[in-house]
């Protein structure tokens, strides 16, 4: 189901063709998917708290029913910019944010003392969905001269089919059957946490990181070809990208449960706000790539360090409750990222401008993280 819904990172493969058949700039195309993320990000706040009344199958099956319904919609939107933003940047967005949060979770009660390795292999998944979804759209769009709207109609159908099928295999463990390590978390209300210097300083850290990877993956064909690489080979670059982004969150799951909280959010930041710069040099096309994966691999660590982190401070719990909160960060870079490259692309005819902001947001976070951020004195816990 995670694969599914990640495909979502394939979005630039796509941008060519908005851009060509139907007229689309490189900021409105980003826009979409800016779209998408931020409504994902909000979409995950009612559907974390719902888990507690609802099961996972339930929830799960409504998010991969919207997510079809997304991409058939802007099949049939004979390329009209409003339609296709409503279908996959609204619905399909929503779709995504309802279906996240119930494996992530459901995950976390299977293996509860194992927590930053089996989020790091749930949302592997995610980051690994591009890979396939890239690989076969470029085939479709170059190889059979497929329009983008068709290959849209085939994601609605196969890719939203297989999403639905998945969602109805999620089963939280029954009580007992799991025996976790004891804890000695304090019990907090969910309005103290909000508050509270650690949850402020993961989502800055949050924000920063999938910022800059935002702003590259969101434009990352574009990015690879004003570099002078073929069509072909800035498409495998998404799938390489999409295999650093689903390997490093399994690496960073499991340098998180070694080394704990605070090493491993300044370690993760400052690895992504060094290798964005890598975007800068000039070199040949097998270290491109090679930048490409350590980028990806990089920007996979936000999606395992912060949920993970967020469980040490705060507890199984409430995660539901606030990782969703602090997944509105994501959602703001979102919005502000891939269309922010988009833009100042069309306007400097470079993305090398918005490459060095990330970067410099990046070290900022990592900044801020240093001086404020502390590792919680127990990270085990009780379900």
């Amino acid at each position: 189901m995670q694969s599914v819904l990640g495909g979502v990172y394939a979005w630039s493969v796509f941008i060519p063709s908005l851009t060509e058949d139907y007229g689309q700039s490189n900021g409105q195309a980003g826009m979409i998917f800016g779209i998408n993320i931020a409504v994902f990000t909000v979409v995950m706040i009612p559907s974390g708290r719902l888990l507690g009344r609802f099961s996972p199958r339930k929830i799960a099956f409504t998010g991969a029913l919207l997510f079809s319904l997304g991409y058939l919609t802007a099949s049939i939107s004979g390329g009209s910019y409003a339609v296709i933003l409503a279908g996959i940047g609204i619905l399909a967005g929503a779709g995504i944010g309802a279906g996240y949060v119930c494996p992530l979770t459901v995950g976390m009660k299977w293996f509860p003392n194992n927590k930053g390795l089996v989020t790091g292999v749930v949302v592997a998944g995610f980051g690994g969905g591009a890979i396939a979804l890239s690989s076969l759209s470029e085939y479709l769009l170059t190889a059979l001269n497929w329009n983008v709207l068709e290959v849209f109609r085939l994601i609605g159908y196969g890719f939203g089919g297989l999403a639905i099928a998945a969602s109805l295999l999620l089963k939280e463990p029954d009580k007992g059957a799991v025996k976790p390590k004891s804890e000695n978390l304090e019990e907090k209300d969910i309005s103290s946490c909000l508050v509270s210097k650690p949850f402020i300083m993961l989502c800055a850290g949050m924000f920063a990181g999938t910022f800059a990877g935002l702003l590259v993956i969101g434009n990352l064909k574009p990015i690879l070809l004003s570099l002078g690489l073929t069509s072909e080979t800035a498409t495998l670059g998404i799938s390489i990208f999409a295999v650093g982004n689903a390997s490093g969150r399994i690496i960073w799951g499991q340098i998180h449960d070694k080394l704990g909280v605070r090493p491993t959010v300044l370690a993760s930041l400052g690895a992504l706000g060094i290798s964005v710069i890598l975007f800068f040099i000039e070199m040949p096309e097998p270290l491109l790539l090679a930048a490409t994966l350590i980028v990806g691999i990089n920007f996979g660590a936000c999606f395992v360090v912060y949920a993970s982190s967020m469980v040490s401070h705060f507890g199984t719990k409430l995660f539901p409750s606030l990782y969703p909160i602090c997944f509105l960060w994501y959602g703001l870079a979102g919005i502000i990222g891939p269309g922010a490259g988009g833009w100042i692309a069309d306007s400097t005819g470079t993305f090398t401008i918005g490459i060095a902001v990330s970067s410099l947001i990046v070290f900022a976070a990592m900044g801020i993280n240093a001086m404020g951020l502390r590792s919680p004195k127990r990270a085990e816990e009780t379900a």
